[in-house]
């Protein structure tokens, strides 16, 4: 049964780019072997993931997600059995946060800034749906984007 799952956290120490890819590189060499796809989204010192694949494995990586010392804060905004997957394109794909603007941000949420605790799950995952729309989404090294 394929399910998605849409989480949020706050980072416990400065993100910077090296620790990006590192996170990056580790979900495309695991994701393919669990069938996970998914896009994540770090700005501001917070995570937004989407994920999507059988239940039992995503609920595995979520589980280790919210065990990761990286992590903190960590909040489940939805979870929802699905049919097919929205981010089939990616073992993980990443938002390009610099190309976030202020009209996509206010379409979903009450200020023009990424943060998930202050938005639902469904505004949080429609904002992921339309910054992939926008190509805001960038694939990893080797990936299959659809852009």
């Amino acid at each position: 049964m394929l399910v998605r799952l849409l989480y949020a956290s706050r980072a416990r120490e400065p993100i910077d780019a090296a620790m990006l890819d590192a996170i990056l590189a580790t979900s495309l060499e695991r994701n393919p072997r669990h069938g996970i796809t998914g896009v994540l989204c770090h700005g501001n010192g917070i995570f937004m993931q989407a994920l999507e694949g059988d239940r039992q494995e995503v609920s595995h990586l979520y589980q280790a997600i919210t065990r990761d010392p990286r992590h903190h804060d960590v909040v489940l905004l939805h979870f929802e059995e699905i049919c097919g997957r929205d981010f089939s394109g990616w073992a993980m794909g990443q938002v390009n946060t610099a190309r976030l603007n202020t009209a996509t941000l206010l379409k979903f949420s009450a200020r023009a800034e990424l943060d998930p605790y202050r938005t639902s799950g469904l505004a949080s995952l429609a904002l992921l749906k339309e910054l992939i729309a926008g190509a805001s989404v960038v694939a990893r090294g080797g990936e299959r984007g659809r852009h």
